[in-house]
């Protein structure tokens, strides 16, 4: 699990938790429900609680605007949420993590891959990880975890984000295949009921 990254040997390891049960909380939500905002806020819900971090978030990303937008968030101040739009061209954090890999920043206070390290310190916000959200091999948005105090995140933490952001990618793939069976589902009721002689009015 994470540690405490410090010259000494002051910081103790953080508490050990069951990635498990969070993976089967998950896994059980999504299968269960096919309301995406309610899955996805399960989902940064379990990470923050399992990792021990101060919050996580998850965005999508918009390829018109080219903006990371806010998908679900837990643990994160508003004011913090409102500092500003996420751009992929002006967050190398997101930028890398878009193309695939795994970022991990020691303290986004100092680091200048980080867009907004003044906000980052009136959160009180110190390491992240940040994980590529895929479907399909495509990466379609970002989920990250931030901690209060330097932290080192170790293979494990980084296999756990990056299941649970492939679990929601299977919600949100899951989600808009709904969406598009239900609408051709009524644009062929729609027709059907259009047509002369299938009227329901007496």
């Amino acid at each position: 699990m994470m540690t405490h990254d410090s010259a000494s040997q002051s910081h103790p390891q953080l508490p050990q938790r069951d990635y498990y049960e969070a993976l089967y909380r998950a896994a059980l939500t999504i299968s269960s429900s096919l309301e995406l905002d309610q899955v996805l806020q399960s989902v940064v819900t379990s990470i923050t609680e399992a990792m021990q971090v101060k919050g996580c978030l998850l965005r999508l990303l918009d390829a018109d605007s080219g903006q990371l937008r806010l998908s679900a968030v837990y643990g994160l101040s508003p004011a913090y949420l409102a500092k500003g739009p996420v751009n992929v061209g002006t967050s190398p954090i997101d930028n890398e993590a878009l193309a695939g890999s795994p970022v991990f920043i020691d303290d986004v206070r100092s680091d200048p891959r980080f867009q907004y390290k003044e906000a980052a310190r009136q959160e009180g916000l110190v390491s992240v990880l940040c994980i590529p959200l895929e479907v399909h091999g495509n990466a379609i948005g970002v989920m990250r975890v931030y901690t209060k105090e330097l932290t080192h995140f170790t293979d494990d933490d980084i296999h756990f984000l990056s299941v649970l952001a492939s679990l929601a990618g299977l919600a949100i793939e899951n989600a808009r295949l709904f969406e598009s069976i239900r609408n051709s589902y009524d644009g062929v009721m729609s027709a059907f009921w259009g047509e002369p002689g299938f009227s329901i009015i007496p």
